[in-house]
């Protein structure tokens, strides 16, 4: 008797990109820092949960997706340390209100925030014959995004205190961010950045 093999979903079949949440493309994001590329990772995945692969090697977190570094960036804090279920929700419903406002893909308004929050330029503090003088100096491109990501979460922590949800403060600042809005909580801290290593000069 013949049998009759049940036809691959289209979701299933081997080379098919995978959609975050099965909602969102990241294949169709684009990074136009020429400078970002390397470090922000768009590899497709459905739930952005790589479960500690990446941790060993050095400089791992650079092979992390960008929304999964953003979410484990919202588990650093006081009320979601360790839930990465309730922050992975927290991203989830967040892209829904940016895709809903904006009618654009949520994963490339996030890179653009990441881009527009990440400072150029930043101080040291070099050591002259015991005195300590500022010096400024250009910022590592992983170093930018690290500061991004650090400045959008803070600011949704600073947002969300009040009758505003997290998700939707986390929208808030998404979109903000990658307009370049100086209202932006991360934009306004790299600017002060920038404008104080910029009197370091």
């Amino acid at each position: 008797m013949e049998t009759v093999e049940a036809e691959t979903p289209e979701q299933t079949k081997p080379g098919t990109p995978q959609l975050l949440f099965n909602l969102y493309d990241v294949g169709e994001v684009e990074i136009a820092d020429p400078a970002m590329q390397r470090y922000v990772n768009l590899h497709s995945m459905i739930v952005p949960h790589s479960c500690g692969k990446l941790n060993g090697g050095e400089f791992g977190k650079s092979h992390m997706l960008i929304v999964e570094r953003l979410i484990n960036r919202l588990m650093q804090s006081e009320q979601n340390t360790g839930k990465k279920h309730l922050a992975i929700s927290i991203v989830k419903d967040a892209f829904a209100i940016v895709a809903k406002r904006t009618k654009r893909n949520p994963v490339q308004v996030l890179v653009e925030a990441v881009t527009n929050a990440g400072p150029r330029e930043e101080t040291v503090r070099l050591k002259y014959g015991g005195i300590n003088v500022p010096k400024s100096v250009d910022t590592a491109p992983q170093r930018r995004v690290d500061s991004a990501l650090k400045f959008i979460t803070e600011g949704v922590q600073k947002n969300s205190r009040g009758k505003k949800s997290v998700a939707t403060a986390l929208a808030d600042e998404l979109i903000a961010a990658s307009k370049g809005d100086i209202k932006a909580y991360s934009v306004a801290k790299k600017e002060e950045r920038e404008r104080i290593a910029k009197s370091a000069r």
